[in-house]
Order: C-alpha cells, then sequence, then structure tokens
C-alpha cells in the first residue's frame, strides 16, 4: 500500500457477471482500481462475482456473504430448510419471497452492515453497488458512494405498461415494492455515481435526489478482449443482439418482427441473442408466428472469448432496447469494429454516438425501422467497415474501464474530504487490531469466506 492507496469495500448483492450488466461492472471496475494500486475487497451474494486474476492484481479479493439464495437454478424461488435459518434477516428473506416480494436489496444491506460495522477502521471508502438498502443508511465507519445504473422505477413502469391483465399488474407492483426503498435511501446518499447523463437526469426526476450530489463516470469495454480479429470470419447474414427474452424493456420483440421483414429482402439473414430463451411469452410467440424458429439462435453460458467471437462473426450487432442507462453490449460491439444498428432508448445515442457516423440509430419500438437500417447494413460492405472503425475509435477515446477506474477513484477522494470526522479513535486503529475485532464479532463461520 502507498500513501495515495485507498482501502476499497465494494459491495455488490448480485455480483455474477453471467447474470447482468451490475456483475459486470464489478469485475471489470475492481480490476481497474487495483491495477491503480488500490486494495480492493469485493463483498458479494449470490450470485457471487467472479474477479479477475493476476500478478497485478494482488489487491483484489472476495469476501462472500451469504444470503439464502432463494432464485438459484435449478430451483428458484425454493424453500429452505429449517437448518438453514441463522437469524431474523434469513426469516425476513423468506417471507418477502412468499409474499411476492424482491427481499435481496434490502436483506443484502442489512448484513452488508453488520460485517462492515464489526471491521470498523478496515477500510477508506465504502462503494455500493445499486443495493440502496436501508442497512446502508447511517455510519458504516467509511464514507459511502453509491453507484446508481440508472432507477429502476423505469424497469418496473415498462413492465406494468406490458402487464396483459390486472393480475400481472398487480405482480409486477408487488415485486418491485423495494423500489420505494431504493427511492426513500437514494435521497439520503451523500454520493452517488451513475453512468451516464441521461441516467443522472433521471435520477433526479424519479429518485428526487439532487443534482450537486450525482456524479457521472463513463463505464466501457475491455478494449484488448473486444477488439477486431480479422482471422474471424464474417458470417453471412448473422445479426447478434444480447437481450433477456422475457425483459420488454430489451425490445427484442421488435428485432424478431424486424427479422422477419429483413429476410423477405435477405434470406440467410438469422439472428443470434446471446441469453436464456423464454419458452412462452411475447418473443417465443412472435418467433413462431413470423416462423422463424431456425433463423433465431440462443445461446448462453458461453466463455468470454466465446462472446467475443461470436460478435466479430456477426455482420451487424444491435441493440433494440427500449431504454438502457448505459448500454454495454453497444460499447463491446463497437470495440470489437462490428458495425451497429441501436435504438434512441435512454442513454443508447451517449454511448453510440450520432447516427451514420458511428452508428445507424432507429426510434425505439419500431420493428419497420429497425429493419430498413439492418438490411442497409447487410447490404452495404463498404458502410458496415466505415461504422465498424469509427465505432471502435469512439469507444478507444470515451469508454474505456481505465478511465472509468481513475474517475471513480477521484469521487471517493472527494467523498472521504467531505466526510464529517469522525469520533476519537474510530479511523486511526492499527489494522491488525481492526482485523482481530473483526474475527471477534463475526456470528458464523459462513458469514466472512475471504478467496483471491
Amino acid at each position: 500500500m502507498t500513501a495515495e492507496s485507498l482501502r476499497i469495500a465494494l459491495l455488490t448483492y448480485k455480483g455474477n457477471p453471467f447474470c447482468g450488466g451490475q456483475g459486470v461492472y464489478v469485475r471489470h471496475l475492481s480490476r481497474e482500481l487495483a491495477r491503480l494500486g488500490h486494495r480492493v475487497e469485493v463483498i458479494g451474494s449470490q450470485p457471487y462475482p467472479v474477479l479477475d486474476e493476476g500478478e497485478d492484481l494482488h489487491g483484489l479479493s472476495l469476501t462472500e456473504l451469504p444470503s439464502l439464495d432463494l432464485y438459484r437454478s435449478p430451483d428458484p424461488f425454493r424453500t429452505p430448510k429449517r437448518d438453514e435459518y441463522r437469524d431474523w434477516v434469513d426469516a425476513l428473506e423468506v417471507g418477502t419471497m412468499w409474499t411476492g416480494g424482491f427481499p435481496e436489496p434490502l436483506t443484502f444491506s442489512l448484513r452488508a452492515r453488520r460485517h462492515l460495522r464489526a471491521r470498523r477502521g478496515d477500510f477508506d471508502v465504502v462503494h455500493d453497488n445499486q443495493t440502496l438498502g436501508y442497512g446502508l443508511l447511517g455510519d458504516l465507519g467509511a464514507p459511502l458512494v453509491s453507484t446508481i445504473h440508472h432507477p429502476i422505477t423505469v424497469d418496473r413502469q415498462l413492465e406494468l405498461d406490458a402487464a396483459a391483465d390486472w393480475k400481472r399488474r398487480m405482480s409486477v407492483r408487488r415485486w418491485y415494492a423495494f423500489t420505494r426503498m431504493q427511492k426513500r435511501v437514494a435521497r439520503k446518499l451523500p454520493s452517488v455515481l451513475t453512468v451516464s447523463g441521461t441516467s443522472r437526469d433521471e435520477i433526479v426526476e424519479h429518485l428526487g435526489v439532487r443534482p450537486g450530489r450525482i456524479r457521472v463516470v463513463h463505464i466501457g469495454a475491455d478494449t484488448d478482449l473486444f477488439s477486431p480479429d480479422p482471422a474471424i470470419a464474417e458470417v453471412p447474414g448473422r445479426i447478434v443482439t444480447t437481450s433477456s427474452a422475457d425483459v420488454p424493456l430489451k425490445g427484442l420483440v421488435y428485432l424478431v418482427e424486424a427479422l422477419a421483414k429483413v429476410r423477405a429482402e435477405q434470406p440467410d439473414a438469422h439472428l443470434v441473442v446471446v441469453g436464456k430463451r423464454a419458452e412462452d411469452g411475447p418473443v417465443a410467440q412472435a418467433i413462431e408466428r413470423y416462423g422463424l424458429e431456425g433463423a433465431v439462435e440462443f445461446v448462453k453460458g458461453i466463455s468470454d472469448q466465446e462472446l467475443v467471437d461470436l460478435v466479430r462473426s456477426a455482420q451487424v450487432a444491435c441493440v433494440p432496447s427500449l431504454y438502457e442507462g448505459f448500454s454495454l453490449p453497444a460499447a463491446e460491439a463497437m470495440a470489437t469494429g462490428t458495425p451497429l444498428v441501436a435504438t434512441t432508448g435512454g442513454a443508447i445515442p451517449e454511448v453510440a454516438g450520432p447516427d451514420g457516423e458511428t452508428c445507424l440509430a432507429v426510434p425505439t419500438g419500431d420493428a419497420g425501422a429497425l429493419a430498413a437500417a439492418l438490411t442497409r447494413l447487410l447490404d452495404d460492405p463498404a458502410l458496415r467497415t466505415r461504422l465498424g472503425a469509427a465505432g471502435r475509435a469512439r469507444v478507444l477515446d470515451r469508454f474505456t474501464w481505465a478511465r472509468a477506474a481513475q474517475g471513480t477513484a477521484e469521487l471517493y477522494r472527494e467523498s472521504m474530504d467531505a466526510a464529517p470526522p469522525r469520533p476519537a479513535g474510530g479511523s486511526v486503529r492499527p489494522r491488525s487490531q481492526a482485523r482481530a475485532h473483526a474475527d471477534a464479532h463475526q456470528e458464523t463461520p459462513q458469514e466472512s469466506r475471504a478467496t483471491c
């Protein structure tokens, strides 16, 4: 540790990078912070974060903070056995699930508070990755910085708009009940970090956070991994997208409809979706309705290298989302030099850039516009080459994880400078004493299981 190095606790209630953007954020940000010389301890719950390894990452570690893992595969919404319960937080977790709610942001925040208070003096700053639970209010032993990728109230409204009947709307409202807590907590946060100007504006509008408390630090792509490779052959007609089939926000149903239109002129056009296929719902029904069973493929559980090669092999990448707080898939596709068709939903234009210069941009929810843009790119190799090169140049200039880590570390220091003085002895205890204190107050052997 140098005099300028920080001891960072990075909290994430869902950290696996194969389960969503929050896990990708934790994986890449923690790596780049460690490369800057900081000590980063990721504290996460199931599905546990996957962290990078290397000789330059000796300051990076993982502490597992177990939940009851109620949504694990292959038995989601399971009922735990009696001997799995450890305390009242576990009972709260199960009770919330039984009544149709989503408990993890609250219950993780309560476990994290207990863990951090037992380790007072171990960290210079605590960074929460969109938990926004009540447990994070009050003294955690170090200044708190919170990332809000975008307000989850946006997801809630889109799902309500897509609900087929009153029963589904009731279910959506109950599931998203935790957003009331997140709204209350967000208003009390001293320092908020977000990933785009669009998200900043919506955090102000939806959550009521004062603009002066919000800092935009763009995230980005792993440009060493996501890079062009001429050795990977293009597959004629291949379009690739990253999406969850049953999430209306991702707009996949419009892309499926667009594909049917494209194939009228380009019979070899086909779609590869990185994500889980839903066996029922609007996307499955659209695939059946348009006779696209052989033209739409879903892949999941692939490695990073397989993902990169898949994107490289596509003639076009597409982001059809109705809304994104940033859009990592757009940045990653552009970083490979694959030309992009993207909607104008949320912060996507902030990432993808101007229409006709670094991408082809289309309105949200417009299958006809998507089809026209896709057909145009598939028909024009020169345009694909130009947009692909311009897209990679944009990402290299603006959206890298190294830049994100630098901006985040600057915000840490500002938060530490602005924090009120701690009680005497609260921050000067030697690490050896702090560690002994933590060991003495762990409630179970499983409460903090550190691995590297």
